[in-house]
């Protein structure tokens, strides 16, 4: 499990979950993945209530969770799920912003839903993933990819550019990556995000702290962080309400983990059917952990898949890195406000490449699982999943409310129901989408 084979750098190489590059270079890449999922995972605490520092070393130790119980097999990080945002501020009262006087109730609530999470993946892994991939095949796994990529979409244009410096920011930022990517070699390709990230951050103090262009870096927070210090602990509350409320969570996490499995197999040519019950398991299990502490339910990022699809590392070993990274940068205030630091239009151009490259990452399992969209109903399937999702079509059961995430994924898969079994496949074609379809890294 902790055993890669080592394979040079080399320009436009793959390197798969089983390989690693040596250290140096893997390090690096799992710094990346850190900050690729820093800005989601740290905006969803801040906005339930919970404690940031604790939300980061939560995932760091579920990530790690992960890791042993899927045998170290699926390059996945584990971070903060939007899915719990608007239940679990319905289930606490808590209007956003400051800390979360009721915590303890949704932490019951998020124990609950790991619990059942947990027994899916146990039931996947005793009897088979057939049943899932009935309800939710290539034509329904690739809509709700690309659905989760489009969704998020309206996060960095709409809340991170809130001036029209900052909105330019934001382009210059997205081709500050777009440059590196394309035009960079060796590490600083592997490193795209990172190496954009840092060059739109260096642009931005010399037009805002040189020339007074916009809002100047304010390093005096990271000054006054301590370098260590402990998060705040929180103890669960087990009522019934907020548990019904939020255990259904558990439905949405399984189609979005199938999902990114889906799309990791298509990418990395690998079939990871076989895996599918233990990554639920794993979630399950790292969910409960980080809610018996304090910490947000958790799932497989999207974020940090955007970034292997760029950087074509698939490596376990650099989700080993990041989540001890994750876990030292939650005992450390310091590099937390290092992080904050970062100027939001950079962050949000940043994000724009990334969930554009999830969005494509779900159109890239139609393409390599041959979806016909000659069928009506894979195209009912995909057109409808798509605009519940990027529109955010949100249902009201009660004071429980399904954003676009959950109505688009479950309307995905009452339509596959609905409409006969819509086929994601062409004629003569198999399999699952890793092993069927040619590794697409290697064309």
């Amino acid at each position: 499990m902790f055993s890669w084979r080592v394979r040079p750098p080399q320009d436009g190489i793959v390197i798969a979950p089983e390989e690693r590059l040596p250290w140096p270079q893997t390090i690096l890449l799992g710094l990346q993945h850190v900050v690729a999922m820093f800005g989601s995972t740290v905006l969803a605490p801040l906005l339930m209530g919970f404690d940031p520092n604790l939300v980061v070393l939560m995932s760091g130790i579920g990530t790690l969770i992960f890791f042993l119980v899927t045998g170290g097999r699926v390059p996945s990080y584990l971070g903060s799920s939007f899915a719990f945002i608007a239940v679990v501020l319905a289930a606490t009262g808590h209007a956003g912003g400051g800390p979360n006087p009721q915590l303890g109730l949704a932490l019951g609530g998020i124990i609950a839903c790991g619990a059942l999470y947990a027994l899916i993946g146990l039931l996947v892994m005793a009897g088979g993933a057939g049943w899932i991939e009935r309800l939710m095949p290539p034509v329904v796994t690739g809509a709700v990819v690309a659905m989760i990529g489009l969704n998020l979409a309206a996060v960095p244009v709409k809340t991170m550019a809130p001036t029209q410096f900052d909105a330019w920011m934001q382009a210059l930022t997205v081709l500050c990556v777009a440059l590196v990517a394309v035009h960079a070699r060796g590490l600083a390709r592997r490193l795209l995000v990172l190496a954009g990230l840092l060059l739109a951050s260096l642009l931005y103090a010399l037009l805002t702290n040189g020339f007074g262009l916009g809002r100047p870096i304010d390093l005096a927070p990271v000054a006054a962080a301590p370098w260590f210090g402990l998060p705040g602990l929180a103890r669960p509350v087990f009522a019934l309400e907020p548990v019904l409320l939020i255990a259904p969570v558990a439905i949405v996490l399984v189609a979005e983990n199938l999902g990114h499995l889906k799309a990791v197999s298509a990418m990395t040519g690998r079939n990871l059917d076989p895996w599918i019950g233990r990554a639920f398991l794993g979630d399950g299990l790292a969910t409960m952990a980080a809610g018996a502490v304090g910490g947000t339910g958790v799932t497989t990022y999207a974020e940090n898949i955007g970034v292997m699809a760029a950087t074509r590392v698939y490596s376990t070993a650099i989700f080993v890195v990041a989540a001890i990274a994750a876990i030292l940068l939650g005992f450390s205030p310091k590099f937390g406000a290092v992080i904050r630091a970062i100027p939001l239009p950079v962050m949000g151009g940043v994000s724009i490449v990334v969930f554009g490259l999830i969005a494509v990452a779900g159109a890239r399992i139609w393409v390599e699982n041959r979806v016909d969209f000659t069928d009506p109903r894979n195209l009912m399937i995909g057109a409808v999943t798509l605009i519940l999702g990027t529109g955010d079509f949100t249902l009201h059961f009660g004071s429980f409310a399904m954003g676009g995430i959950g109505t688009a994924t479950f309307g995905a898969i009452l339509l596959q129901a609905l409409l006969g079994g819509a086929k994601g496949r062409t004629e003569g074609r198999s399999g699952a989408a890793g092993p069927a379809a040619t590794p697409p890294a290697r064309r």
